[in-house]
């Protein structure tokens, strides 16, 4: 009998990991960072219910942080196994996980140095070098390809649409029982992303319900941010956008370029200010064939990302000279939630000032910067300084790289027959609850949500 225990990713949206025994093997579908508030970060500090050098393998389906950021503390911890991946998985986790480890270690330095921290002295959670360790541990492995992750368990690639290399996860056991790990579903009828592939058999299948509970308005071609472009610029300010440094960068900059051509918007100068957003942007662009088909046909990928006045911010004193410009202009720099990176520097800078707007288009955890704003805040904490809030705020939710309620419920009808138990995971109670009720209602499958450390035999 195998079981499941659910060690993130349960009653949240942050902190993938699933754990799947058989036996005496132990394979860990997703290894994330616990990522939002105080107490759900807390558990990246506290151990698993496992040793980590009891897990025989590590299954990752997609690259971001809640999906992949916790591998070096494991590896850290004695995990020696092969870590499996897509290719495209492979070439960002090269690029996030060594950050992860620099910011880890600055954090514990400025602790330090500051006298914050209630533990003395301030340690990182992992470290770069950590990092580097656990991506020699990669396994890439193309879609639609099996291999045995371990004797006797075969892991499969399927699409899903939600960031360059995001995958849908198969393990089948013993050639019998397929467990189908979700991971993230992306949207369909969207830009740069192909659409999720259809499943058509699951004996059990863990999804996700982040937006469970919403419907993304209409994709407008742009148009909403064509206004708000175009509404900075007159007033003579910047557009800042925090954006995710892995997969939405692309979007923002993919219909920037389509507002530009069709001269919906003034050519002002565009900033990409994140090093690591410039190198997945490299990635996108050298995997195009696994985009959507529109980006690989003209035989320049890069052109449809890059406006007349693209500019890549790569240095700190470049950053900062931006910061401090006033010339009206779009920057687009990291993070999405405004929870660090040098977006912060921007928001510092353009927030007491009405001339400018500051644009989220993701999804903002409870308990984030990035959140308060956008909920109001008339004022936010920024490098332990209060910053009032006088610019205007703006959403995007069409940029979601989620599928919403209705695209989950799409992407379900694909099962040629009902798995025999589905999970529920990764969404904030309201939403996991409201995708319960519909898919119990809709599709009249057996479903549960999962709760944190909960253990089920499948």
């Amino acid at each position: 009998m195998a079981t499941l225990t659910f060690l993130g990713a349960a009653g949240t949206v942050t902190g993938s990991k699933h754990l799947l025994e058989e036996g005496d093997r132990r394979i860990l579908v997703d290894c994330g960072l616990f990522q939002g508030r105080k107490h759900l970060r807390e558990r990246n500090w506290q151990p698993l219910p496992v040793a980590a050098a009891s897990i025989d393998a590590v299954v990752l389906t997609h690259a971001h942080l809640d999906h992949c950021g916790y591998l070096p503390r494991l590896v850290s911890e004695g995990f020696r196994g092969r870590i499996f991946c897509t290719p495209g998985t492979a070439d960002l986790c090269r690029i996030v996980l060594p950050d992860a480890g620099r910011i880890q270690e600055e954090d514990a330095r400025y602790a330090n140095r500051k006298g914050f921290s209630k533990h003395a002295p301030a340690l990182p959670l992992f470290s770069e070098s950590d990092a580097l360790r656990a991506l020699t541990q990669l396994q890439p492995l193309g879609f639609e390809r099996a291999v045995n992750a371990v004797p006797g368990i075969e892991v499969m690639f399927t699409h899903t649409g939600h960031l360059l290399g995001a995958a849908a996860a198969h393990l089948r056991i013993d050639g019998g029982k397929t467990v189908v790990f979700g991971g993230d579903l992306g949207r369909y009828d969207r830009p740069v992303l192909r659409d999720p592939e259809p499943v058509s058999r699951g004996d059990v299948l863990l999804i996700e319900s982040t937006y469970g509970n919403r419907q993304h308005v209409p994709d407008d071609e742009g148009a909403q941010l064509g206004a708000i472009v175009r509404e900075t610029i007159e007033r003579g300010g910047k557009l800042i956008i925090p954006s995710f440094a892995i997969g939405r960068v692309e979007e923002v900059l993919y219909r920037l370029r389509q507002l530009e051509a069709d001269r919906a918007i003034p050519r002002v100068p565009v900033y990409l200010d994140s090093p690591m957003a410039l190198q997945a942007l490299h990635h996108y662009v050298s995997r195009s064939t696994e985009l959507d088909d529109e980006l690989h046909g003209s035989g320049r990928p890069i052109a449809n990302f890059v406006t007349e006045h693209f500019q890549g911010v790569t240095t700190a004193q470049r950053s900062a000279e931006l910061t401090a410009s006033s010339v009206p202009a779009i920057v687009i720099s990291s993070s999405g939630m405004a929870t660090g990176g040098r977006v912060l520097h921007h928001l510092r800078r353009a927030l007491p000032d009405p001339r400018h707007t500051v644009l989220f288009v993701g999804y903002q955890a409870p308990g984030t910067r990035g959140q308060l704003l956008v909920d109001g805040a008339s004022e936010v904490k920024i490098h332990g300084r209060m910053v009032p809030v006088a610019a205007r705020i703006a959403r995007l939710d069409s940029m979601s790289a989620h599928a919403d309620a209705s695209e989950i419920l799409r992407w379900l009808r694909g099962f040629e027959q009902p798995p025999s138990r589905t999970f529920i995971v990764h969404g904030e109670p309201p939403a996991a609850e409201a995708l319960h009720a519909v898919i119990r209602s809709e599709l009249g499958w057996t479903a549960h949500v999962a709760s944190h450390l909960e253990r089920v035999d499948i």
